[in-house]
């Protein structure tokens, strides 16, 4: 047992030995084989190596011919520029030598022509001066000549040279105001051509668009009743139911023997439209006491009162004017019941704000002030007939009060020439003014004022010396003057024509414009037996 015991031990220490000797064996083996392999790679990469840097140096050289081959294509390339461009300067230095030497002779020209005008102008004053000395002398002897021929015209005339001297001034004055005359006229002449022209194409324009009804004036109103028996019911027991209208209207009514009519007289004419609704509808209603009648007055006032306050606003906004105080455009809508000389004072106001407008914007004015000041330039006539004072200045008191402009105010201040204008607008506004008022069919006035309207006329012609008669026709917007021809020469009726003029813009007032003709002639006549 033990002897197999030690057997095995003994294998087993051979194997062991076996295997590290094999170990060994197998170590040295790979470094063996490894050492060739590396060998054989290194001897590879020096013949690698030697191949690359062969190739290498074969390359440089290339690229060192190439570059030196560059350096002289490059070389040869700007030489050769260099040398055009030197040949370019030098032919361009030559060129500037040859310009500076004709500018060289070209100055010896001028100043050799120069100097023969030197001496040129230097011979004239010589003979200049001679020919001064000559001027002088000749003067000094026709003084002498005329000192001489004075004399004798003086002995042969008697009359001193003052003397003559005054004469000569006073015929050469009457041929100047004659020239004078004759030059005013045609000036004149000229220029109311062209005014006129231009003039007529403003108030033109501004007219064609505006067209309004004529209106007539009334301070009374009739009312058409359904039957006569109305008329007791209107005027009640004792009076009552008319006594009760009055009273609560503030209007007169007159019932006569018109039949089927009534009449409504007052100044007011907002009252006498309140009375004229209030009426109508008591009629329809039926029912006319003292207690319906002022119950429907109340309701009727309140009424007219909107609607002239809705008249205001739509006359404010037919002239496209903005931002106008309320109650102003209420008192402005008062003239939708107002006339003058048979106009509407409220159209006659909306024409105004128009043709102002359109004449402003013609001129380059200022066209919302000269709106302005037309629509309210009689807005005093809505208050008139309640407020002591013209309505002009009742006007200006209502702009003033309402925070208007002080151009706005000044228009309506000036626009019937009460005070000196300050503005354009002021004037556009007065000729609106004129031109609305004056317009065919606008305006209705009574017989007595034409009458003396043409009489006055008639006398300021006549007043002038050298007037023969004088008529005024178109209905007082001419007047034709007769002058005596002995008297007045055609160079004078020009100056009287003006005068005449002058003293009617004074002394008169008038719609419109007045023209004045001057008719001078001379007859003579004679007779065969």
């Amino acid at each position: 047992m033990n002897g197999i015991t030690t057997m095995l031990g003994v294998s087993a220490t051979v194997t062991t030995i076996t295997a590290i000797i094999c170990a060994i064996v197998g170590a040295g083996l790979c470094f063996l084989i490894q050492h060739v392999v590396l060998k054989n790679k290194l001897s590879s990469s020096k013949k690698t190596a030697a191949k690359m840097l062969e190739e290498a140096l074969n390359e440089a050289k290339i690229a060192k011919k190439e570059a030196a081959l560059e350096i002289k294509e490059e070389t040869h390339r700007l030489r050769s520029e260099c040398d055009a461009e030197l040949k370019e300067r030098r032919a361009e230095i030559q060129r500037t030598e040859n310009r500076i030497a004709q500018r060289e002779d070209f100055i010896n020209k001028k100043e050799e022509i120069l100097e023969k005008k030197i001496e040129n102008l230097e011979t004239q004053r010589e003979a200049i001066k001679q020919k001064e000395a000559d001027i002088e002398k000749a003067i000094e002897e026709q003084n002498q000549i005329k000192d001489q021929m004075v004399e004798k015209l003086e002995k042969l005339s008697g009359l001193s040279k003052d003397e003559a001297k005054q004469q000569l001034i006073h015929f050469y004055e009457d041929e100047a105001k004659k020239d004078a005359a004759i030059l005013v006229r045609n000036i004149e002449q000229e220029a109311k051509e062209e005014a006129e022209k231009k003039a007529r194409n403003i108030v033109t324009l501004a007219i064609q668009k505006i067209a309004t009804d004529q209106a007539s004036e009334v301070t009374v109103s009739s009312l058409t009743l359904p039957s006569d028996e109305m008329k007791g019911r209107i005027i009640g027991r004792e009076g009552r139911n008319i006594k009760a209208l009055e009273q609560a209207t503030g209007v007169d009514l007159i019932i006569d023997d018109t039949p089927e009519a009534v009449v409504l007289s007052c100044f007011d004419p907002v009252r006498r439209e309140i009375a004229r609704i209030s009426l109508e509808k008591l009629i329809l209603d039926g029912r006319i006491h003292p207690a319906r009648i002022e119950e429907m007055v109340e309701k009727v006032t309140k009424d007219v009162e909107q609607t002239m306050k809705e008249a205001g606003e739509s006359a404010v906004f037919e002239a496209g004017i903005h931002g106008m105080h309320p109650e102003l455009v209420k008192i402005l809508g008062r003239l939708k019941y107002r006339t003058s000389y048979g106009q509407n004072v409220l159209k006659h106001s909306l024409e105004v704000a128009y043709l102002a407008g359109l004449m402003a914007s013609e001129l380059g004015a200022n066209v919302n002030v000269a709106k302005r000041g037309g629509l309210l330039h009689d807005i005093g006539k809505a208050l008139d007939h309640e407020v002591e004072g013209t309505h002009v200045t009742i006007g200006v008191e209502l702009a003033t009060k309402y925070k208007e402009s002080p151009e706005v105010i000044h228009c309506i201040e000036a626009h019937h020439g009460g005070v000196e204008y300050h503005s354009v607008e002021a004037i556009l506004v007065q000729a609106a003014d004129a031109i609305s008022s004056s317009r065919p069919g606008a305006r209705r006035e009574s017989l007595e004022t034409y009458i003396k309207r043409l009489q006055k006329l008639e006398e300021i012609a006549n007043d002038f010396k050298g007037v023969e008669k004088s008529f005024a026709m178109q209905a007082g917007r001419e007047i034709r003057i007769i002058v005596k021809p002995e008297q007045i020469s055609d160079e004078q009726a020009v100056f009287l024509a003006k005068d005449i003029a002058q003293k009617i813009e004074k002394e008169m007032e008038y719609p419109g414009q007045i023209k004045v003709n001057v008719i001078r002639e001379t007859r003579s006549v004679d007779y065969a037996k």
